[in-house]
C-alpha cells in the first residue's frame, strides 16, 4: 500500500511537471496607458478601468502625468496607447508617425477660477479681458507650468489675448505640478488658476460644495478642452500592444465606454460629455 501511494504521488508531480503551459488567451491582458492627471483625479479612470476589465478581460494600468510627457511616453515607447488632451501637440505625434490613429471621445471645458473677493474684479468678464486685468493689476495667478494640455491651453491664452506669457513675474506662480496640487496652491495664496471643469466639479465635492476658490469666467468658446485617445503606432515601437490598444480605443469611442462617461457625475453634475464620431 505504501509503494502505490509513492507511485501516486510521483506520478501526481511528473503531471504537474510536464504539464502543457497555459494558452495564450488564460494568460492576463495587460494594457498600458499614459494619460492626464484630470482623468485619474477626477476618478473617471478607476470606473472605465473596472468597466472595461469586465467586458474585456484586459487590466488597463497607467501613469497620469501632463499630456506633454504622456506623449513622450508613447514617443519613447513606454506604453501601448495614450489619453491626452492637447489637440494642436497631439496632431504633431501623429504627423511623425508615433500615433497609429487618433479618436477624440470626450470633452469638457476650462474655466478661470479665483477667490471669492475676486481683487482683480474679473467675474463674468471673457477671458482676454480677465487675464489683461489680473496682469495689469498683478493679481496672483498660479499656473501648472508642466506642459501639460492644461498648461498647454493656459499659454495659448495669454497669447491669443494679445498679452506677453508672465513666465518670470513676482505675480506668477508655476507648480509643476497636476491639477488639484495646483488649485490648492492658488486657494492657499488666494490667487486665480486656469482649471478643466471636470477637476474642479472634485475639488468642489472634496471641500463639500463650498470651496475657497469660484469660478469666476466660464462659457467662453476658446475654453473647449477636447480629449483623444491614440494608438501608439507599433511600426515605430515593435513592443507596443497595438491590438489591445485598438479594442480600448474602440471601446472608450463605441456605445458602452461613451455611456461610461455619461453616466459619470459627481454632485449631480457631469464631468466630461461623451462626444466620439
Amino acid at each position: 500500500m505504501k509503494a502505490d501511494r509513492w507511485r501516486m504521488a510521483i506520478a501526481g508531480f511528473l503531471s504537474l511537471l510536464f504539464a502543457p503551459a497555459a494558452p495564450l488567451d488564460a494568460q492576463e491582458k495587460v494594457l498600458l496607458m499614459a494619460t492626464t492627471t484630470s482623468t485619474e483625479e477626477t476618478g473617471l479612470l478607476d470606473v472605465i478601468a473596472e468597466r472595461f476589465k469586465k467586458e474585456t478581460g484586459i487590466d488597463l494600468r497607467w501613469t497620469a502625468t501632463g499630456t506633454g510627457k504622456a506623449l513622450k511616453l508613447g514617443e519613447d515607447c513606454n506604453v501601448d496607447v495614450v489619453m491626452v488632451h492637447a489637440p494642436p501637440a497631439e496632431k504633431k505625434f501623429m504627423e511623425a508617425g508615433f500615433g497609429l490613429n487618433r479618436k477624440e471621445f470626450m470633452y469638457n471645458d476650462f474655466v478661470i477660477l479665483g477667490p471669492a473677493a475676486d481683487p482683480a474684479g474679473v467675474r463674468g468678464q471673457s477671458v482676454k479681458e480677465a487675464l489683461a486685468a489680473i496682469q495689469t493689476k498683478k493679481a496672483t495667478f498660479v499656473s501648472r507650468g508642466d506642459k501639460s494640455g492644461t498648461h498647454m491651453m493656459e499659454l495659448g491664452l495669454w497669447k491669443n489675448s494679445g498679452l506677453p506669457v508672465p513666465e518670470k513675474e513676482a505675480w506668477y506662480v508655476q507648480t509643476g505640478q497636476g491639477m488639484m496640487a495646483t488649485i490648492a496652491v492658488a486657494a492657499e495664496k488666494q490667487g486665480y488658476a486656469l482649471a478643466d471643469r471636470g477637476t474642479f466639479i472634485k475639488y468642489e465635492n472634496i471641500l463639500k460644495g463650498d470651496p475657497p476658490l469660484k469660478i469666476v469666467v466660464q462659457g467662453d468658446p476658446g475654453l473647449l478642452n477636447q480629449y483623444s485617445v491614440i494608438t501608439v503606432n507599433p511600426a515605430k515601437c515593435p513592443r507596443a500592444n497595438s491590438e489591445l490598444a485598438t479594442r480600448f480605443s474602440d471601446w472608450i469611442a463605441g456605445p458602452r465606454g461613451q455611456a461610461v462617461i455619461k453616466d459619470f457625475t459627481m454632485m449631480g453634475k457631469p464631468l466630461f460629455t461623451p462626444n466620439a464620431k
